[in-house]
């Protein structure tokens, strides 16, 4: 179950989507257009032949109900431009604060830095929806650059640390294959379809009143609104039953991908079974909550079996737990009360044993989902061969000062470490550099940055990049001539000495590619179509650049690089070529090409480069620098 796998199925989701939306869009208005015609244009010449007047007015008619559909549409996908945070600020969500005292809201905090930092992408907005005490949380955004993870304050009460990072891991998936992108078109889809009924309304109630009766066309009016309203309604009916077909299907596949990330069940399998145990569940009580269901975690509230967005609970625990059975929710029931009546009992020393606020209850039986089961075990081991470690990840977390993390937290301080993480140790460089700074963002900026400069300096290689993604979320704070400032600053500081180094380098790729995204999210590119074979010289240059510096061994290098072009093109002779001196600009060239690869072939790629940097057994910092940016310039994940 990996991460192109399911890309390329959710793909196949979004066409089978696009269809039966453009079905049921036809339908509507066929259904109107003969309405209009019964109503309106129901008269036919002495030959027997339909009028002029007909097929005007039938044109007429079609061409008004696809421009509402398709600008009321329009409109509420422009109103989500805002990617993530949008949305959830829409549900009444609020930001966590980027420093939190409250020790729930640090672990919140903690478990999704980490699960980005394994993953190889930026670190996501956080909300907290204070107000609802069910357990859910949801992903929103564009692409993973605008994303925003929003939780119910149900999560923190109720669940302990393990079952809170299934559920994150679960919403990281969303955002990993695509589904985010998908589910705001959705959205907006929708809306488009409910708009008629709502303009049937205002028609009966204005075009069928006094002033149309005086002239004799409110009975017309009033048939053509009140079929706006029946139509809409059972168009918005049948868009529903398709929104929830297609979420089914693909929170499945999050569960196994959150099993994978994390590799074990017990977390994202326990946050199930307290939603199937705890009175409150997974229901929101926000009034839009059938807006978002389709991206929650949870069913939104009790909808019946047609309009469920996720398969039954039951199910899903059964998938990642092959041998469970319903009767052992009472069990699991049972052991929750104890520990919830324990003397010692609290939400503070027994994270996820739920409270008094959350009596327990017994769901009834669900139908059986017809998705089919999902080995956990053959998941974890999969997992277990390589790709994200959370412990991995918490431990970098945790190596980095103090001083560095507070100040990534805030946007003007986040700016100066990430400056200082180009400056030089050589003296005469440095001050080159420092003047550099001085320059863009002035003297105090210059002092800030050469305190900061005290302790990276100090930084092993492979904690520089973690650093800059935790502070990219303060980074998008700030004003957008300032970020490209920052930007511009950044490559002149890398280019003081007439060269990029390749650590300089992935730095400012990586905050380029990640902040000008944030910027302009509605504009992410869409996953690509080429195939592998079109982009060959792509694929060979960027093999080289990761081979030649995986070892300063051009023997070794070329082995490597023929081991990732056997698994690129199998069966075909090549010739090993060294990268030029000058490489980054080729580079760059390269990988905007291959971010155009479909995804079966990104996945190819992404594995000849694993097969180039384990050719000698030992994966060294610029190779992992390297593939982190290659996988976020592709829109990827770290290989898993």
């Amino acid at each position: 179950m990996d991460f192109f796998a399911q890309q390329a199925r959710v793909r196949s989701s979004s066409r089978r989507l696009v269809l039966l939306f453009a079905l049921a869009v036809i339908a509507i208005v066929v259904a109107i257009d003969v309405v209009v015609w019964i109503a309106m244009g129901h008269h036919r010449p002495a030959d027997g032949g339909p009028t002029a007047s007909n097929a005007s007015l039938i044109f007429t008619s079609t061409v008004v109900v696809l421009s509402g559909i398709g600008l009321s549409s329009l409109f509420r996908i422009m109103s989500l431009s805002g990617g993530g945070k949008t949305v959830a600020e829409s549900v009444g969500a609020v930001m966590v604060p980027t420093d939190p005292h409250d020790p729930q809201l640090r672990q919140l905090r903690n478990v999704i830095e980490e699960v980005a930092i394994a993953a190889g992408v930026p670190v996501p907005d956080i909300y907290l929806m204070v107000e609802e005490h069910g357990i859910n949380a949801f992903a929103a955004g564009y692409s993973a650059s605008d994303a925003a993870v929003c939780v119910t304050q149900g999560c923190l009460d109720n669940l302990n640390r393990d079952e809170l990072q299934g559920v994150i891991a679960h919403e990281f998936s969303h955002v990993l294959n695509g589904d985010m992108r998908l589910n705001i078109r959705l959205m907006g889809l929708l809306f488009g379809i409910l708009v008629l009924a709502v303009v049937g309304r205002r028609v009966i109630w204005f075009g069928g009143g006094r002033s149309s009766r005086r002239d004799g066309g409110g009975g017309q009016v009033w048939m053509i609104g009140l079929a706006l309203i029946v139509v809409g309604y059972i168009g918005y009916f049948f868009g529903r039953l398709i929104q929830a077909a297609v979420a089914r299907s693909r929170e499945s596949l999050a569960d196994a991908s959150a099993v994978q990330f994390t590799r074990q069940t017990d977390g994202i399998a326990g946050a199930l079974k307290k939603i199937a145990v705890l009175s409150e569940g997974s229901e929101l009580q926000v009034a839009n909550k059938q807006e978002v269901a389709h991206m929650l975690f949870g069913e939104a509230g009790k909808f019946s079996a047609l309009f469920a967005t996720h398969p039954p609970l039951v199910d899903r625990i059964r998938d990642l737990e092959p041998g469970f059975r319903e009767e052992d929710l009472v069990q699991f029931a049972v052991s929750l009360q104890r520990k919830a009546e324990a003397p010692s009992s609290s939400p503070s020393s027994t994270p996820g044993a739920g409270t008094a606020s959350n009596p327990l209850q017994m769901p009834g039986i669900s139908l059986p989902s017809s998705l089919p089961p999902i080995v956990a075990g053959a998941v974890v081991a999969q997992a277990a061969v390589g790709g994200p470690d959370f412990e991995q990840a918490g431990a970098l977390r945790r190596s980095l000062p103090d001083s560095l993390t507070s100040a990534v937290r805030q946007p003007e301080s986040a700016l100066v470490v990430v400056l200082s993480l180009a400056i030089s140790a050589q003296p005469d460089l440095q001050a080159r550099q420092r003047g550099i700074v001085a320059d863009a963002f002035g003297d105090d900026a210059r002092r800030d940055a050469d305190a900061a400069f005290v302790d990276v300096e100090t930084l092993s290689p492979e904690l520089r990049l973690p650093l800059a993604a935790l502070a990219f979320p303060a980074l998008k704070q700030l004003p957008d001539g300032r970020r490209q400032t920052l930007l511009d600053t950044l490559d002149a500081l890398v280019r003081a000495d007439g060269r990029v180094d390749l650590d300089e380098y992935c730095l400012i790729r990586l905050l380029r590619v990640q902040l000008l995204e944030a910027q302009r999210p509605n504009r992410t590119p869409m996953e690509g179509l080429k195939k592998l074979p079109s982009c060959r010289d792509s694929v060979v240059l960027v093999c080289a650049i990761v081979a030649a510096n995986g070892s300063n061994d051009e023997s070794a290098s070329r082995r490597a690089w023929l081991l990732a072009m056997q698994q690129a093109f199998p069966g075909e002779a090549m010739n090993w070529q060294a990268p030029p001196l000058a490489w980054q600009a080729p580079f760059e060239r390269a990988l905007d090409d291959l971010d155009g690869l479909m995804p079966i072939a990104k996945d190819v790629l992404v594995q000849s480069l694993v097969s180039a940097i384990r050719a000698d057994g030992v994966v060294n910092a610029d190779e992992a620098a390297l593939l982190r940016v290659i996988c976020a310039s592709l829109h990827c994940p770290l290989p898993i």
